[in-house]
């Protein structure tokens, strides 16, 4: 079943009345050990509240993804010049609601307020390995920088290209 119109399509802040049904959301199966669990992203939105921008995905009434963000912080603070990245932290679209357009919808509304706040690019990291996200970010105009961080790929796009959102 395709998404509804782009119309239904929103984010809303994490609140006191939607957190269980966020922490709830489950990636496949099969896809856990590319993403960590909400509740693991929201913590981390605790205790990095300058920086982290934590949003739930709704088509409608139905919560059918997690996307969290980051503004500005250093790749590598020990490197003192490494520019100040901003961009995509952490993305859980559930199981159930995968292949209809909703990433692709949480990656844009993340590029869309990067240049809301003056961004010209936008980060990504992913896991290596089958079944892993890479496919899906190159396919939206992110390509790899070459760097790690830790064991993850650092892709980057130009916030000025149009990518393709299909």
């Amino acid at each position: 079943m395709p998404m509804s119109s782009s119309s239904s399509l929103r984010l809303e802040k994490v609140t006191k009345e939607n957190v269980e049904a966020a922490i709830a959301l489950r990636v496949h199966p099969g896809q856990e050990r590319f993403v960590s669990p909400v509740v693991k992203s929201l913590a981390e939105a605790y205790v990095h509240p300058e920086t982290a921008w934590p949003r739930l995905v709704y088509d409608g009434d139905e919560l059918v993804g997690f996307v969290m963000a980051f503004f500005d912080v250093r790749f590598n603070p020990e490197a003192p010049d490494d520019r100040p990245r901003s961009g995509l932290w952490r993305l859980n679209i559930a199981a159930g609601h995968q292949g209809r357009g909703y990433g692709n919808f949480a990656v844009r509304s993340v590029c869309d307020e990067l240049r809301r706040r003056g961004a010209t690019r936008v980060t990504v990291t992913w896991a290596e390995g089958e079944g892993g996200p890479e496919p899906f970010y190159l396919r939206l105009g992110f390509r790899r920088t070459g760097e790690m961080s830790g064991d993850q790929v650092v892709g980057e796009m130009d916030l000025g290209r149009s990518p393709s959102w299909t």
